[in-house]
């Protein structure tokens, strides 16, 4: 379940933060809206490091359709990798 506080909450933020834990973020609310996320570093950099990666692949996808995809050998050729 979802740990969502309202934000006058942060005036205790020593309590707020103790609620935070690796993949459970406190999300805070203001006026009844959702309106801000307090999660883990840890948490927070695999989210960065994972919206990098989707980017990336999403690069890639849209070279090889237009481009055209490398067939294995080419790839291991242009990766310079034998034997494989």
């Amino acid at each position: 379940m979802p740990n969502i506080k309202p934000v006058s909450d942060l005036r205790e933020y020593s309590k707020v933060l103790d609620d935070i834990a690796v993949g459970e973020p406190v999300y805070l609310t203001k006026n009844g809206r959702g309106k801000y996320v307090i999660a883990d570093i840890v948490e927070y950099e695999k989210l960065k490091a994972t919206v990098k990666l989707l980017s990336k692949l999403a690069e890639g996808e849209k070279s090889g359709r237009q481009e055209g995809w490398m067939s294995f050998e080419q790839m291991a050729d242009e990766l310079g990798l034998d034997n494989v």
